[in-house]
C-alpha cells in the first residue's frame, strides 16, 4: 500500500484515541487548506482593526504615510516573525531571537566605528551571528533532540552575556556612509497627503521595508513551491508519517533553525540601520512579540500550519492594537495585560476552528468519559 501526504495515521494510548492530520491542508486539495484559511482571517481582522483605527482616531491613520510608518519603525519585527514562523511550522519555537538581535546591533555598531568599519562588513558580521546561532541550536534540536525551549533558552542567556560583554553603553554610529543609509527614504510619489498649505508630500519608505518585502515574498515562494518548504509542512504536521514517506526530518527541522536565525541576523542588521545606534536593549522582548505576531498571523503552535505572508499581517495587527489602547489613554501597565486577552482570543478562535476542520486539533479525550455503544443505544 502506497503512503501519500493526505494519509491519517492513528495513534493509540492505553486511556486516549485521537486522529492526526499528516498535512497543512485537512481536506481534499479543491479544499480551502488551514493554512490559508487562518491566513485569510487574519487579514480579514487587520483590515477591520484598521478601520476601526480610522473612524477611532481619523487624523492620524486616515493617512497613508502612518501605514508605511507602521513598516519603518517595525521591519525588524516583521522579519523577526517570518523567520519565526518557519520554525513553528515545522513544530518548533525559538525564544533566543530577540537576544540575537540585540547581539547583532551591537556588534555592527562596534565594527562600525572602529577603523576598518565598512557597511558590507557589518551585514556579514549579521549573517555569521544569525547563521551560527543557527546552525548550533538546530544541530542540537534536530539531532540531539533536545528540547527546544530549553536550547532556544540558553541561546537568549548566551546572546545577552556576549552583548553586555561586548560594550555595556550605547554606541551612536557616526560613519558617514551609514548615517547616509540610516536617514537615506524612498519617495512614493503617487500616494501622499497634502498640508495645510496645500502642499503635496509623498510618502516614504526606509530601505528596511524593501528588505521586509524581498524577503517576505521569497519564504513565501520557497515555503509553498520548494521540495524543502512542503517538507517543513510535513515534519510539523506528523513527524512519524513524514519519515514513512522518506523525507528528512531531522534535516528539515535542522533547516528551519537556519532559517530563523538567519532572518534574526538581518532584522539585527536593519535595526541599527533604522535606530544607527547598538544598544544593550536593543530588540528587548521581540521574542514575545514575534511569538504573538506568528500566532495572530495564522501559524499554530503544535506545527504543520501557517502562512508566511502571515508574518507582517499578524505584525501590524498587533502593532495596531497596542497603538489603539495608547491612544485611548489605557494605562501601560493595563496595556499588557489586555494585549495578553486578546492573545488568548486569538490562540482560543484558532483551536475552535481547526476543531470544526476535524483537524488535530479534535479533542483527546479519555475513553472512559466516552459513551459507550450500548448506552448510546440505550439513548436512542
Amino acid at each position: 500500500m502506497r503512503l501519500s501526504r493526505q494519509s491519517l495515521s492513528t495513534e493509540t494510548h492505553p486511556e486516549r484515541r485521537w486522529i492526526r492530520v499528516n498535512s497543512p491542508s485537512a481536506g481534499p486539495k479543491t479544499k480551502l487548506s488551514n493554512s490559508n484559511l487562518l491566513f485569510i482571517i487574519a487579514a480579514v481582522i487587520f483590515v477591520l482593526m484598521y478601520l476601526f483605527a480610522i473612524i477611532s482616531f481619523p487624523r492620524s491613520f486616515l493617512q497613508f504615510q502612518t501605514f508605511f510608518d507602521l513598516f519603518n519603525l517595525n521591519a525588524p519585527l516583521i522579519i523577526m516573525t517570518l523567520g519565526l514562523c518557519v520554525v513553528m511550522i515545522v513544530g518548533g519555537i525559538d525564544i533566543s531571537i530577540g537576544s540575537v538581535c540585540g547581539l547583532v546591533t551591537m556588534a555592527c555598531a562596534v565594527f562600525l566605528e572602529s577603523d576598518a568599519g565598512s557597511i558590507p562588513g557589518a551585514l556579514l558580521i549579521a549573517l555569521a551571528i544569525g547563521i551560527a546561532f543557527g546552525l548550533l541550536q538546530g544541530f542540537l534540536i534536530a539531532y540531539l533532540e533536545i528540547q527546544p525551549f530549553i536550547i532556544t533558552l540558553s541561546g537568549l542567556f548566551l546572546a545577552k552575556g556576549l552583548l553586555t560583554s561586548l560594550h555595556k553603553d550605547p554606541i551612536n554610529v557616526s560613519m558617514p556612509a551609514f548615517v547616509a543609509l540610516r536617514d537615506a527614504k524612498i519617495m512614493i510619489p503617487w500616494l501622499g497627503t497634502q498640508n495645510r498649505l496645500g502642499v503635496f508630500i509623498p510618502c516614504e519608505i526606509k530601505p528596511g521595508v524593501i528588505i521586509v518585502i524581498v524577503l517576505v515574498a521569497l519564504i513565501a515562494a520557497f515555503m509553498k513551491w520548494s521540495r524543502v518548504g512542503r517538507n517543513v509542512y510535513a515534519v510539523g504536521g506528523n513527524e512519524q508519517s513524514a519519515m514513512m514517506l522518506g523525507i528528512n526530518v531531522k534535516g528539515t527541522k535542522f533547516f528551519a533553525y537556519i532559517i530563523c536565525g538567519l532572518t534574526a541576523g538581518i532584522a539585527g542588521f536593519v535595526y541599527i540601520m533604522t535606530t544607527g545606534a547598538g544598544n544593550v536593549g536593543n530588540a528587548a522582548g521581540f521574542e514575545i512579540k514575534a511569538i504573538a505576531s506568528a500566532i495572530i498571523g495564522g501559524t499554530l503552535l503544535n506545527g504543520g500550519v501557517g502562512n508566511p505572508l502571515g508574518a507582517p499581517i499578524g505584525t501590524l495587527t498587533l502593532l495596531i492594537i497596542n497603538e489603539l489602547i495608547r491612544a485611548a489613554g489605557i494605562q501601560s501597565n493595563f496595556q499588557a495585560i489586555i494585549s495578553g486577552l486578546l492573545l488568548y482570543l486569538f490562540i482560543v478562535l484558532q483551536s475552535v476552528i481547526m476543531s470544526l476542520r476535524g483537524s488535530k486539533f479534535k479533542l483527546a479525550l479519555p475513553l472512559r468519559l466516552l459513551p459507550s455503544r450500548r448506552q448510546s443505544g440505550e439513548k436512542k
